[in-house]
């Protein structure tokens, strides 16, 4: 097994956010998994989105893509998959597949950032433009305020 990615200090929150994340795309399967009806998956992807996913976004696109420049061939990728998981996220959502596209995505922008882009950055980006990078992230509110935990409803 490769030994963990050593994250720089500056893009360790946005990695913590990613975790979140990930704990989303879970969620949205345990959900789809024991037959949640879309509207209460959907309520939480719509809070999701506002409180974690379009802050997350906005902070990775002014200030983490500018410093390996926003032509940069693995920064425009990540831009268009930004621009279809917003389109999912602020969709309308009537069944379960568009939860998957959802879901999918989401997981598919994870793992791409994780193992591709942020090592680029922290490869080619000059270390102290990294680290000022750092000073603008805000958390945001915890997941666990939510309250319908459609996910581990034994109910359903």
């Amino acid at each position: 097994m490769p030994d963990p990615i050593k994250r720089h200090p500056s893009l360790q929150p946005l990695s913590r956010d990613h975790h979140d994340g990930l704990l989303l795309c879970f969620k949205i399967r345990e959900g789809i998994k024991r037959g949640v009806e879309p509207d209460r998956i959907k309520s939480y992807t719509d809070w999701f989105w506002e409180n974690h996913l379009a802050p997350h976004f906005r902070e990775e696109e002014e200030s983490v893509f500018p410093l390996i420049g926003m032509d940069h061939p693995e920064v425009k990728i990540a831009l268009e998959q930004h621009v279809r998981l917003k389109e999912l996220f602020t969709g309308p959502v009537t069944d379960y597949e568009t939860l998957r596209s959802m879901e999918r995505g989401l997981e598919q922008h994870i793992r791409y950032e994780e193992r591709t882009l942020f090592n680029t950055i922290q490869n080619e980006a000059a270390s102290d433009r990294l680290a000022e990078a750092g000073f603008a992230h805000h958390r945001v509110p915890s997941c666990e305020v939510w309250n319908d935990p459609f996910w581990s409803d034994k109910s359903v």
